[in-house]
């Protein structure tokens, strides 16, 4: 008997549910499975499995190595204290709530993975096990549950473009109905595979920046959320593929310009009764409400490690290109980096939340998210004050008149956000030390891996990784 072969003592609920999903899969066609989860520096690392073994992956799990946490973007490796050597080895174990048929890969279902060592803990360097960690640790310690979802934007490019360059498939000025009539075919194909995955689309439209559409998608449980940011990505590149085109999610694929962003948008909830709206404090804020966006608002520079973990995003967080690059937040303000969502009047005790600008595609949709609710839980259990509202371009203000009023620039460089990190014990903690010390090693490996590139350089060499 192979080791991959399942035995009597695994996971016995999960592999009799697995051998009944796999003899569904067989009888729709379905040949394999995508186990998928995102490693430290934002890319999405994949294996797969024939579907005949799919209980054999729910039973003893995958095998993959722990080196990958300190892979960078273009497959180096940098080391920390105890990862980024070739030794050991963990185990993928597919969520099978999370089983996907994939619409738009004939033959294909996919499944995103938990990382279990081979005693059978956790992996100290799991994303989506720290994100799982924080949101119990919320109902656990505060009563409260949280609802999110992550916006998708990104570029299409033509297919049969020279080399690496980045050319536009479609044309038209930004929402411009000429974009959307473009992409009409390739956009009702995406449509219709998202649907047939489960996927609440929102909204779906052309963007600003030439060739760059984005998606809004429902809101989930943050797991839940964090999944189907990788799905969605995963089911638009294998659209756009089928027609010839290709797509980037990178912050940024010109030197100039704006970029794609990855925007979070997040509302805490007690007893089903959502703490941003409906309270006495600013556009309907109770004041726990208040104090989780002072939280986040207070630990911005330093989160950007999580959610702006590029040399690239700094391509997009620049002023007034609406990426919220300053630490300020108000009602509908583009250019602040916390928005403050009410909803319109009459659906608010459902609609409103908080939306967290700084935040692009290159980050790991579940250190990113597990970071922002660790910060606004530590502003809640403070009863942090917010400060005063910003509107308009915070770029804008007088310096003297932003330094009294707490608005400063969040951090230029990838290493100066990493020092934020590094000083702050609160997201340290959040992560785990080897988490925590991945990310450190991550950033700095990227940001010594484009040293002395122009803007362009950078972002040529990020602009087909994400």
């Amino acid at each position: 008997m192979s080791e991959s072969d399942p035995v009597p003592g695994g996971r016995p609920g999960e592999v009799e549910r697995a051998t009944a999903l796999s003899g569904e899969l067989t009888g729709q066609g379905v040949h394999g499975v995508v186990l998928a989860y995102v490693d430290t520096a934002g890319i999405t690392r994949v294996k797969t499995v024939p579907t005949a073994k799919l209980a054999s992956a729910a039973a003893w799990g995958v095998g993959m190595s722990p080196v990958f946490d300190t892979f960078l973007a273009d497959d180096s490796i940098v080391t920390t204290d105890v990862l980024g050597s070739p030794d050991g080895d963990l185990r993928l174990y597919p969520d099978l709530d999370r089983l996907t048929v994939l619409a738009a890969q004939p033959g294909w279902a996919w499944a995103p993975v938990d990382r279990i060592t081979q005693e059978g803990a956790p992996h100290p360097a799991c994303g989506r096990t720290v994100l799982r960690r924080t949101v119990a640790g919320a109902a656990g310690r505060h009563g409260v549950t949280f609802r999110a979802a992550v916006e998708i934007e990104w570029v299409v490019g033509r297919g049969d473009a020279d080399g690496d360059a980045f050319v536009p498939a479609v044309s038209g000025p930004a929402y411009g109905a000429a974009r959307q009539i473009e992409l009409s075919d390739c956009a009702a194909d995406l449509l219709a595979a998202l649907a047939a995955q489960g996927v609440d689309v929102e909204q779906f439209h052309p963007e600003y920046a030439a060739g760059q559409f984005e998606i809004s998608v429902g809101a989930l449980d943050p797991v839940a959320a964090a999944d189907h940011s990788v799905l969605v990505r995963q089911t638009i590149r294998a659209v756009s593929r089928r027609h010839g085109l290709r797509v980037s999610f990178a912050p940024a694929v010109l030197g100039q310009g704006v970029g794609n962003g990855g925007h979070l948008h997040l509302s805490a909830w007690r007893g089903g009764t959502n703490l941003h709206a409906g309270g006495a404090g600013r556009y309907g804020m109770t004041p726990e409400a208040e104090s989780f966006v002072a939280g986040v608002l207070g630990r911005l520079p330093a989160l950007t490690a999580m959610t702006a973990p590029s040399p690239a995003s700094r391509l997009r967080l620049r002023p007034s290109q609406w990426a919220g690059v300053f630490t300020a937040w108000g009602r509908e303000t583009r250019e602040a980096a916390l928005r403050i969502v009410t909803g319109t009047a009459g659906i608010r005790d459902r609609a409103a939340n908080l939306e967290v600008k700084p935040v692009d595609l290159a980050a790991n949709p579940y250190l990113a998210l597990a970071s922002v609710i660790a910060a606004g839980l530590d502003g809640l259990a403070s009863s942090a004050p917010l400060t005063e509202e910003i509107t308009g371009d915070p770029a804008r203000l007088d310096p003297a008149d932003a330094a009294a009023r707490g608005v400063r620039r969040l951090p230029v460089t990838l290493a100066k956000s990493v020092a934020a990190f590094r000083a702050d014990e609160v997201l340290r903690t959040a992560l785990g030390p080897v988490l925590a010390d991945a990310v450190v090693a991550v950033r700095l490996g990227e940001a010594a891996a484009v040293e002395g590139l122009d803007d362009e350089g950078v972002a040529a060499a990020y602009r087909w990784k994400y």
